[in-house]
């Protein structure tokens, strides 16, 4: 069974960032593995505590679950996606 996906609006403003080729494969990766299983990802801690990420190479995923799926609110490089 998979899971619903959504994104927030402001991750296309952080795929436009990214470039096409490498957008594409991330939300490929999203759609693929953490539709089908929300658990992959590692819980955060802190400030962002409720909060996931998932890594896929030097971009990191920000999401949250939901009762429907999940979340994506941030798409960025690992060094910044953290950031404001």
């Amino acid at each position: 069974m998979g899971y619903r996906v959504v994104y927030k609006a402001s991750v296309e403003k952080d795929l436009k960032k990214i470039g096409k080729t490498e957008a594409r494969k991330i939300l490929n990766r999203i759609e693929r593995d953490l539709a089908k299983d929300p658990d992959k990802g590692s819980a955060l801690s802190g400030t962002f505590q409720g909060l996931y990420r998932y890594r896929i190479g030097y971009y990191g995923i920000i999401y949250t679950k939901t009762v429907d799926g999940i979340l994506v609110l941030r798409i960025g490089h690992r060094r910044d996606v953290y950031r404001d």
